[in-house]
């Protein structure tokens, strides 16, 4: 007896069902190292238009986690798809080698041989331990897929970047923007340095809560009495030492209201949320003794009820009604509102703090105290005083700025820094924030409230402290008279220092002269004299990024060549007041303009609960274990399926419920590639003419779904990309057109116009599927490259290829040209013949069920229903029919007023190669037992 199945054409490919990512990335990896595949892709697009997306520095400092790996697999796609879409699209990664996180780890290497040292030697090691994890880092970012210059990352610490971080430096002196002042700026005491706004982490904190009497010192208006206090409400007790005045708001309603022996005065609104603070009985409105307006306290004294001080009251617009009293206590040295209400009543600024946050002996009884720890003493002084209102042991859980590196609460401490100044007029007349405020609107913002995140900081934000007490970083060239202590800043001195910077790096500073530096010509300007000292403090690490536009982007020639240099900046949220911020400030000081014109921001990655993901929780994984089992490639999926505009959840649920999705697009991957095993597209390929309409109708399918992939590309809605690559793969391809191709495929004459045309659709189809994944599944999208049949000058790497209709092939160009014409009507007839086609499936399993048929070819269907509704198959012939509900015979029947479905046994007999049934088994003698199709087939 003939075995018919091995005259079947069925599915061969080396592109096999399981994956084995593990393995065959690593082979990918080499290949396209070896290629200098990145290189060949920058040389085919040399003169294309630009798209220049650039790459924030992650600090040099541990191995990745789930927060880089999201960050630059999202680059890495926004880039593919630039190049993929005739750009020249680079890829310039970069690292931030200089502060505190690398500093610290350093630190701790050392112990303490660090004090046996010189700053230089210091500085070698932190450049040293950079470059250990710069090598790391970009072996694990690498090994992702992703593609970049690798070879020749910029680096912060690099000679040219420190220079010109310098010269940008001197930008901000000759505009006159840099200055030395005293002012309370965050400070953390483990590390005893100054923090940028973007170094404060928010956490919740215990904090003392205290209600403190102040005895007033001179009579309130219309109350003559001597026994009156105002009450300050603080959850800073170690600050009272330096309180210097007490602020009302002038608009505001104050009361004096009897509690104890005393009256004391607070906001109206807050007695009621006062008395219960203090346990004192309800408010009894009729015990109110007087009423005042807040500018009527203004010029009133007070007694410090611990120092033998006497303060004013002053008036403030920053009081506030959302807890306390209405009465704020104001320490100028340690607060920035306290600061500026301060220098306008012109009062001192006290702050008797050291840098390790001990009290110095300013604070009299409590020098020698940590702050944090003086505060159990100062509440039980002021309860010795009978000054403090509430019990001693009153706390409050609230919101409290710690350090990012040591998670420590830090404090409000006026030093003298190194300060940028946001409200100083300059060039034209505009200040730095004003500027920068209006030029937020010239920036494209995703999601668009990231402009809104970004304004309220910059409408509050102090002015900018440059200066840390640390030894690795870029120093601030500035030196100063020894004799006058007078700070030359100059823009040229800088210049003639960045020229050492460039041939012997940053650690000049700390090895060169003033003279070596800035020339032996120097002379005060204040007093005349030439002996001078250098600056040790060095520059905030997102000032070092902050113009990172110009140390790399500008430097290297690879900006675009008018406007903004840049066109994506793409990091997480926080770099609202990190990054994004710093460089803003800087281009718009420098150049008069914001350095992007697109900043895209993502979320945080968290576990599968929402909680955000660390080592001491215990849900921190390694990702780099699940890459050496399964792959990167679900590491790609995985960013790509998420709505990165909010938090991102990760956890083996999620890359469990992703692997099925994968394996989903790779078996219709597979498919496809197993039924063009014949399919030479230079010979083989038909012409539009002579399609199949169903044929036609799945490429206009799988057009709009590449339409549809375009514009989410174009939007950055990643997720969107999969999605629709999914849905095109299970539910178009897989459950809709390659199920009903099987028998034409399988069955039909090998060369036949009816298998040829479906292999010239699957061939498009795929042709275009692959080069549309690419951005994401640049893994798999490769190796299934390497096995489809391609045209004549399709490139070896679809990585080299371009998006769908981007410089076709003419013979492509022309056939979707020819198929656009007739393309809606196709799609509303067999889109309506898919609607038949669930009815006419669950019509079939009903009669499964019934045993009426053992598979769908046993059956004959007829479709019933009015002359209206079996219109639109009208185009559709019976065998037609046939073919798409994969039955032997279809019909349809205008004697039914609603759509129904009737399952009957088809007649004839079973084809013995192709299973269908047919009248006409049996005709021919040689083979007896098949139909004429497959008669003709062999």
């Amino acid at each position: 007896m003939v075995d018919y199945k091995e005259t079947l054409h069925l599915p061969k490919t080396a592109f096999e069902m399981r994956a084995g990512l593990s393995q065959k990335e690593p082979r990918l990896l080499e290949e396209w190292a070896k290629a200098d595949l990145y290189g060949q892709i920058q040389a085919a697009r040399k003169d294309a238009p630009r798209f220049v997306m650039h790459d924030g520095p992650p600090y040099a400092n541990g191995h990745l986690h789930h927060g880089h790996i999201l960050n630059k697999i999202l680059k890495d796609i926004a880039v593919k798809d630039h190049a993929m879409r005739g750009f020249q699209a680079s890829f310039v990664p970069g690292w931030d080698c200089h502060g505190l996180p690398i500093e610290v780890q350093v630190d701790k290497e050392l112990g303490k041989k660090k004090a046996e040292m010189s700053r230089a030697e210091v500085r070698r090691a932190c450049r040293d331990y950079a470059q250990k994890f710069v090598a790391i880092q970009r072996d694990e970012f690498a090994r992702l897929g992703v593609f970049a210059r690798w070879h020749e990352p910029y680096l912060t610490m690099t000679y040219g970047y420190e220079a010109q971080t310098l010269r940008e430096l001197g930008k901000f002196a000759g505009a006159g923007l840099l200055y030395k002042g005293l002012r309370p700026i965050n400070w953390c005491t483990t590390h005893q340095t100054a923090l940028a706004e973007a170094e404060v982490e928010y956490e919740d904190h215990t904090s003392p809560s205290v209600y403190v009497a102040f005895p007033l010192a001179k009579r309130a208006p219309g109350l003559e009495r001597d026994d009156v206090d105002l009450v300050i409400w603080t959850t800073t007790p170690w600050t009272l030492p330096a309180n210097l005045a007490i602020a009302v708001h002038p608009e505001f309603d104050y009361v004096a209201y009897p509690v104890g022996e005393r009256l004391r005065i607070v906001a109206q609104p807050l007695v009621e949320s006062f008395l219960a603070a203090v346990k004192a009985p309800a408010l009894d409105e009729s015990k109110i003794v007087a009423r005042f307006k807040g500018r009527d306290l203004e010029g009133l004294s007070y007694e410090h009820p611990l120092f033998p001080r006497r303060s004013p009251v002053i008036l403030a617009e920053h009081v506030t009604l959302e807890a306390g009293t209405g009465c704020v206590h104001t320490a100028p040295g340690h607060g920035p509102d306290d600061f500026e209400v301060g220098r306008k009543y012109g009062l001192e600024v006290l702050s008797p703090v050291d840098g390790r946050g001990v009290f110095t002996e300013a604070a009299g009884p409590f020098a020698g105290q940590q702050v944090f720890a003086a505060n159990a003493g100062i509440i039980a002084a002021l309860f010795a005083a009978k000054v403090l209102l509430n019990d001693p042991s009153d706390t409050v859980v609230h919101r409290y700025a710690h350090c990012w590196r040591c998670h420590k609460p830090i404090i409000l401490r006026a030093t003298e820094q190194w300060f940028v100044a946001l409200d100083k007029p300059f060039k034209g007349g505009k200040t730095l924030r004003e500027r920068a405020l209006a030029a937020l609107k010239e920036v494209q913002w995703i999601p668009p409230w990231g402009e809104d995140r970004i304004r309220g900081m910059l409408q509050t934000r102090p002015d900018w402290c440059l200066s840390r007490q640390r030894s690795w970083g870029v120093p601030i060239a500035v030196v100063y008279c020894d004799k006058c202590d007078t700070p030359l800043v100059s823009e040229a001195r800088m210049n003639q220092a960045a020229a050492v910077f460039e041939r012997e790096g940053a650690d000049a500073w700390f090895t060169r002269s003033v003279a070596e530096l800035f020339g032996d010509d120097l002379a005060c300007a204040t007093c005349g004299h030439k002996t001078f000292r250098k600056e040790e403090d060095i520059l905030d690490v997102w000032f070092d990024s902050g113009v990172s536009y110009a140390a790399v982007i500008e430097r290297e020639g690879l900006g675009q060549p008018e406007g903004p240099a840049v066109d994506l900046y793409l990091e997480g949220s926080d770099q609202h007041r990190g990054w994004f911020h710093s460089s803003l400030l800087c281009g718009l000081a420098t150049r008069e303009r914001p350095p992007f014109r697109t900043v895209l921001t993502h979320g945080f990655v968290v576990d599968g609960s929402g909680k955000k993901i660390s080592k001491s929780k215990g849900n921190f994984v390694d990702p780099f274990v699940a890459i050496q089992k399964d792959g990167a490639e679900l590491l790609r999926l995985w960013v790509a399926g998420e709505d990165y505009r909010e938090d991102i959840r990760i956890s083996q649920e999620i890359l469990t419920r992703l692997a099925d999705t994968y394996r989903k697009i790779r078996n219709t991957i597979r498919y496809l590639l197993g039924s063009l095993f014949d399919f030479d597209p230079n010979k083989d390929l038909v012409a539009a003419g002579a399609l199949l309409p169903l044929d036609r109708y799945a490429l206009g399918v799988a057009k709009r779904t590449g339409n549809r992939i375009d514009e989410a590309y174009r939007a950055y809605d990643f997720h969107v990309v999969l999605h629709r690559v999914n849905e095109l793969c299970t539910v178009d391809l897989s459950a809709f057109y390659l199920d009903v191709l099987k028998d034409r495929l399988y069955a039909s004459g090998k060369t036949s116009v009816a298998r040829r045309s479906a292999q010239s659709a699957l061939y498009l189809i795929a042709r275009d599927l692959l080069r549309l994944m690419a951005p994401i599944f640049s893994f798999t999208a490769e190796e299934a490259w390497e096995k489809l049949p391609r045209l004549n000058g399709d490139p070896a790497s679809v990585h080299l290829a371009l998006h769908p209709g981007i410089r076709e092939p003419e013979a492509v160009a022309a056939l979707f040209a020819a198929l656009a014409k007739d393309g809606e009507a196709l799609a509303k007839r067999y889109d309506y013949a898919r609607e038949v086609r669930r009815q006419v499936n669950v019509a079939l399993e009903e009669a499964r069920q019934q045993k009426k048929i053992g598979s769908s070819v046993e059956a004959m269907v007829t479709v019933f229903g009015s002359e209206a509704q079996l219109q639109p198959l009208a185009g559709l012939s019976d065998a037609e029919l046939a073919d798409l509900f994969i039955v032997s015979r279809a019909r349809t029947s205008t004697k039914g007023d609603a759509l129904t479905v009737l399952v009957e046994n088809a007649s004839g007999t079973k084809c013995a190669r192709c299973w269908l049934y047919r009248d006409e088994v049996g005709a021919s003698a040689v083979h007896p037992t098949l139909c004429h199709r497959c008669l003709e087939a062999l």
